[in-house]
């Protein structure tokens, strides 16, 4: 499988001299599947991107696209109407996710209805389907994928992608307890070549005055990757206001605890 970064950030996109490194627009991931079928997990601004990419390097009648939604919240949907194949005729977009079609169908159509968006969800020309997923495992593109409730307000899950030779976990917005780490989390990664985890704010930062606001720390994402036993720690969702130095710091801070640590960075 092949993963690839397009957005990092959460809560706001954001611009500027010193977040090049690690890019500036919110969440959004792909992994290609060794049978070539392409899961896209949230749409953040970092979709946008990835959909010009796919017009660009893709003939019309390969325009099949999965997109895994962990929760919608504005920061991981809000590059949706900007998603170019949303427009083209012959693309075809099935999205995923435990809440039901009626709500998932709400949330999509809302953010491009009335004065939001000059263009309504039904009016754009692609064919959307939207399917809820169970809580047994499900199979796309030859990769077993199953889903873990997170700590997060209005609810939010991790994805867990099982390929042949490899599995990826991908778990951002999610607040980690106060008293040792989240044990069901831990569980559904144990043994994952890559953790995917929240790095919104530093402990410094969560001890003033973040508790509560349904993000984690770096020093958390080492104690859950220590605890589930996974190989790669990937620190992700990172702070708007966090600088490319600082997350430099933080992921050095990271490898402290967790030698085999990186922070996510946007494909340039």
């Amino acid at each position: 499988m092949k993963l690839k970064f397009w957005g990092v950030r959460g809560t706001v996109p954001v611009s500027g001299q010193d977040k090049m490194k690690y890019g500036g627009c919110t969440i959004c991931s792909t992994v290609e599947t060794d049978t070539g079928e392409l899961l896209i997990i949230d749409a953040g601004t970092g979709i946008k991107k990835l959909g010009d990419h796919l017009l660009k390097t893709r003939k019309k009648d390969s325009l099949h696209f999965n997109i895994l939604m962990t929760h919608f919240h504005l920061d991981h949907i809000q590059g949706l109407p900007f998603f170019a194949p949303l427009y083209e005729e012959e693309a075809t977009l099935h999205i995923y996710s435990p809440y039901s079609t009626t709500e998932m169908e709400y949330y999509m159509k809302g953010l491009m209805s009335g004065r939001f968006f000059p263009v309504e969800f039904d009016e754009t020309p692609s064919t959307k389907y939207f399917h809820q997923v169970e809580v047994d495992m499900f199979v796309l593109g030859g990769v077993q994928i199953s889903y873990c409730p997170l700590h997060h307000p209005q609810g939010s899950v991790a994805y867990r992608l099982d390929g042949a030779a490899t599995s990826i976990v991908y778990s951002t917005d999610t607040e980690h307890p106060l008293d040792g780490v989240d044990n069901r989390l831990a569980g559904f990664a144990e043994g994952a070549d890559i953790l995917i985890y929240d790095a919104t704010f530093t402990p410094e930062e969560y001890e003033d005055g973040k508790r509560g606001w349904g993000h984690s720390t770096w020093l958390e994402g080492t104690k859950l990757a220590q605890e589930a036993r996974v190989k790669h720690l990937t620190l992700s969702h990172f702070n708007p206001d966090h600088s490319d130095a600082d997350v430099d710091q933080i992921v050095l801070r990271a490898k402290d605890k967790f030698p085999d640590t990186s922070g996510a960075r946007e494909t340039a």
